[in-house]
């Protein structure tokens, strides 16, 4: 159940046409994760600023059921500053937001996922 959340002040018109793809295949990629479950979005034209500042932006959730802990979330990290780096977002100018969903906590399907896996 892999969730990637991208929350930015860069506008929709700055975010390549195929950002979703890419960023989904590097999401994908990073967690090793089957693509069918995975789930991107991208919220452009956010009122936003970090630091005070307006310049390009970013809030990042990364959520998944598992796969979440110290060292895994360092190269999460290091894999999501490149893929924003796309968009002119500094790994400065950004947090990124690591949850470990209980599978139990996970509706999918009309159960949870605890139930189904």
């Amino acid at each position: 159940m892999p969730l990637l959340e991208i929350r930015t002040n860069v506008t929709k018109q700055n975010i390549p046409g195929d950002f979703l793809q890419t960023a989904s295949k590097t999401f994908q990629e990073t967690i090793d994760k089957p693509m069918q479950y995975i789930a991107v979005i991208v919220r452009p034209d956010e009122m936003m600023s970090f630091g005070g500042s307006t310049e390009p932006c970013a809030m990042v959730d990364f959520i998944s059921a598992g796969k979440i802990g110290g060292e895994e979330n360092k190269n999460y990290s290091k894999a999501i500053a490149a893929l924003m780096e796309k968009l002119g977002v500094p790994s400065d100018r950004m947090y990124i937001v690591f949850t470990d969903l209980a599978r139990d906590n996970v509706g999918y399907k009309g159960s949870t996922m605890a139930a189904i896996f």
